[in-house]
């Protein structure tokens, strides 16, 4: 076998393991819908009032881990408050996040679309420190609790997100994001945050 042969067979050898290693990555990416709300009975437009409990003020406690998948057990702390603004007559909403603490400040942007043909929402970030969008998380609501995905690069690697929106009752939500390193085998919780209702 000559060199140029050797070079050939090398380069194939490659691309069929990244190949492989590609459809592993995305096979294993967890659905962000088990059903579709058309096949659980619920009216095609029920999905544009899911965030209407978050519309309003809140009091915001943040729990946030220093450094995600580096084996950290280090958490920061922030106070603050949350403001959600409905758009588009409640199919899109706006918010914002600004809370503070001995780490720094946030100030964050949520843009929250529904799509009214997949019936699902897509969630797209941004922290006022980089000003841009991260892509976007997307899921739906089922009983008061919203799940959304999404596929991201964290320090060179590719992982996948899980974001969790949890309405407690009419005076308090919960959100939890965590990530996944492996696949969805495994998720390492970074970020904890409670809402709380400011009465009018």
């Amino acid at each position: 076998m000559n060199a140029n042969e050797g070079f050939r067979n090398c380069a194939t050898v490659c691309a069929l393991l990244i190949g492989v290693a590609s459809h592993s990555t995305f096979a294993q990416q967890p659905a962000a819908v088990a059903q579709p709300r058309s096949e659980a009975g619920q009216n095609e437009n029920e999905g544009e009032r899911d965030f209407d409990f978050q519309i309003g003020r809140w009091t915001t406690h943040l729990r946030r881990l220093v450094r995600p998948l580096a084996g950290s057990t280090t958490w920061a702390e922030y106070t603050g408050t949350t403001i959600a603004r409905k758009v588009w007559d409640g199919r899109a909403n706006l918010v914002e996040l600004d809370v503070t603490g001995p780490a720094g400040r946030i100030e964050g942007l949520s843009l929250r679309l529904y799509n009214p043909e997949s019936r699902q929402w897509s969630l797209h970030f941004s922290n006022a420190a980089s000003g841009t969008m991260s892509p976007p998380t997307i899921g739906e609501f089922e009983g008061g609790r919203g799940e959304f995905y999404a596929q991201e690069t964290i320090n060179g690697r590719a992982v996948l997100v899980r974001f969790v929106i949890t309405k407690v009752s009419a005076n308090e939500c919960r959100f939890e994001q965590a990530f996944s390193a492996d696949g969805g085998k495994t998720w390492e919780i970074n970020w904890l945050a409670t809402d709380t209702r400011v009465p009018d």
